[in-house]
């Protein structure tokens, strides 16, 4: 068995270990949702950086960074503004305690509101966690220099994410992503300099980048870099694993604590993820024309053809098992949301107020199995990784975030109003993907360029744009809410200046 084999075998089989050990910790539903609200800010930290670090960075990030140059970083910037504003709003989403994003949903709008956000949340977040699956096959599939095929690297991946999320939901989660955290920071950190110094320098790597790569648009268009900001910064502030996250801290003042942590950690990870990319094109040139053992694009694997063919031994199998750590930490939390959706949103709601906390905990684990195959049905309906992820990103995008931010920061909207807003949100990208699968274009040409707005560029624009118009219409026409539906949502000082 080669190192690297044993590298990406022997890490899952560690954090499945510490998991188990910590499902002895599960004694209650809220146990596993979120972790008794007791986290502290470290591995808070640890466990929020770890969920946004996923596949769509270490695939689809770094594919864009090495097609594209440093204009990767606005696919990057988007999360980051997104993340000062969350700042301003992780003490508001503590404070109100509840356990998911529907819940606050219902508070702040209605009953139907809960339900349409609860269908947002399983479409995206099954999308997210399966591209996890992908990844994973990937990886087992490069070490392995074909043997495992990527289609069964995928089942061994998703399986082993159920078995990891199944065993002591956020419990688990927070405990092991400090070591991914870990792992991660080290293994992208010392890549990066080392590779610089392999190529002959920095002024070596950009010689050999085409002249587009240093540009800050590269080759691109304002559109297109609202096309892959605007769902990266929609994303982050609708994201619930984020708020489910808040809701598992100590208190509000952790909360905050936790979200300047993040930032820090997601600027300097996402980075050093596009420039090692971008190093890996001045290296491997070859792999912009090449497909590789996985069958698909080499540009999207290109931080893994680092770790085989760029790096000393050892590594490589730091950056390897970083890789790993992305995977399982990000399918970890993308499996718990919208299965803690189901039972606390739905079943517990709606099907059975009454029920035990051993029910509420069979059904929840029951259904991370469940969403684990959907996971593995959605994988067939998009190309690449970047598909995917930006998919996904505008479907939370168009629906929930702008939903979310009106709760907190709009008095007058109204639950009519928030309603609207995530059904048409939900229908507009889930419509027009469906329509553009039967031959209907939605192609316009603008400047002299043309932009197909079904694609998963672009799909965010015209979601946000009728989503936002449907909520500020129908709140406007419907009589404002009562003071007790917005209050709890607005600190004392923003409850006298908020329009």
């Amino acid at each position: 068995m080669n190192v690297y084999l044993f590298v990406v075998i022997l890490y899952p089989i560690i954090l499945l270990s510490v998991s188990l050990w910590r499902s002895r910790s599960v004694k209650s539903h809220e146990d596993f949702m979120v972790a008794g609200r007791n986290v502290p800010v470290a591995l808070l930290v640890g466990t929020l950086v770890c969920t946004w670090i996923g596949s769509g960075s270490l695939f689809g990030g770094a594919g864009l960074a090495y097609r594209s140059g440093i204009a990767e970083l606005w696919f990057s910037f988007g999360g980051w503004m997104g993340l000062i504003v969350a700042y301003f709003l992780a003490g508001r989403v503590r404070r109100i305690a509840q356990y998911t994003v529907p819940d606050l949903l219902e508070q702040r709008y209605n009953a139907a509101a809960r339900l349409l956000g609860t269908l947002a949340i399983v479409l995206a977040y099954v999308t997210i966690a399966a591209y996890q699956f992908r990844g994973g096959g990937w990886i087992l599939s490069i070490v392995t220099d074909g043997r495992i095929t990527p289609e069964v690297g995928i089942f061994i991946t998703a399986g082993t994410i159920v078995v990891f999320t199944a065993a002591a939901g956020m419990m688990s989660i927070v405990t092991v992503d400090v070591f991914n955290g870990i792992i991660i920071t080290l293994g992208v950190l010392f890549a990066l300099p080392y590779m610089v110094f392999q190529v002959g320098g920095v002024s070596a790597v950009i010689d050999g980048l085409p002249d587009t790569h240093t540009t800050v648009l590269g080759g691109h268009n304002v559109l297109w870099v609202l096309g892959v900001a605007m769902p990266t910064f929609l994303l982050i502030l609708g994201e619930s694993g984020m708020y489910q996250k808040f809701f598992s801290a100590k208190d509000s003042n952790a909360a905050r604590q936790a979200v300047l942590g993040m930032v820090g950690g997601i600027v300097v990870i996402e980075t050093a993820l596009a420039f090692l990319a971008i190093v890996g094109r001045a290296a491997f040139p070859d792999l912009a024309e090449s497909t590789n053992v996985v069958g698909r694009a080499a540009s999207e694997t290109v931080i893994l053809f680092i770790a085989r063919n760029g790096l000393p031994m050892i590594g490589g199998a730091i950056l390897l098992a970083s890789a790993v750590a992305i995977v399982l930490s990000t399918g970890n939390t993308f499996l718990l949301v919208p299965s803690t959706n189901v039972s606390r949103d739905i079943y517990e709601r709606f099907i059975n107020p009454e029920a035990s906390e051993a029910k509420k905990l069979n059904v929840q684990r029951t259904f991370v199995v469940i969403f684990g195959g959907l996971g593995l049905v959605l994988l067939t309906q998009f190309e690449s990784v970047l598909a995917m992820a930006l998919y996904a990103y505008s479907l939370v995008g168009a629906s929930l975030t702008p939903a979310l931010l009106a709760a907190f920061l709009w008095k007058r909207v109204t639950p009519q109003g928030g309603v609207a807003c995530i059904a048409g949100g939900l229908g507009s990208i889930v419509g027009i993907r469906l329509l553009d699968r039967l031959g209907v274009g939605f192609t316009m040409t603008l400047g002299g360029t043309e932009f197909d707005f079904a694609s998963s560029d672009y799909i965010v624009i015209p979601g946000v744009l009728f989503s936002m118009g449907l909520m500020i219409l129908v709140s406007l026409l419907t009589p404002p809410s009562p003071e007790a539906q917005w209050k709890p949502f607005f600190s004392a000082g923003d409850a006298e200046t908020a329009g």
